[in-house]
């Protein structure tokens, strides 16, 4: 699993061209409900994890964050082809987080 988070990350133009199903993880390497959502979230994935993981360090005024409107962290947006299907803020279980990918790969 990705552990470090990207900066930057991807435009939201290359988010909106994803296809099929992804998870864009907004945090920082600092946080700490970041840092405990980490074993949720890799078990949740796996090992690799079986969707595309795009791990986005953000902090005020950067773009992407903004574009979704990201308030606190963790944030997990679950995307299926570009759009967003579902949505998490500081995940606890991985059972929550398996339920949202379920959304994100339907189809897939």
């Amino acid at each position: 699993m990705n552990t470090l988070y990207e900066n930057p990350g991807p435009t939201l133009a290359e988010v909106e061209s994803l296809q099929g199903p992804a998870v864009l993880e907004f945090g920082t390497s600092w946080c700490g409900y970041c840092r405990a959502a980490q074993g949720p979230i890799a078990q949740a994935l796996g090992d690799p994890p079986q969707v595309r993981h795009v791990k986005v360090e953000d902090a005020s005024g950067r773009p992407l964050g903004r574009a979704y409107r990201v308030k606190l962290w963790p944030t997990l947006i679950f995307l299926r082809d570009g759009h967003e299907v579902a949505r998490l803020v500081r995940p606890a279980d991985a059972n929550a987080i398996r339920s949202a990918l379920a959304q994100a790969t339907a189809g897939a």
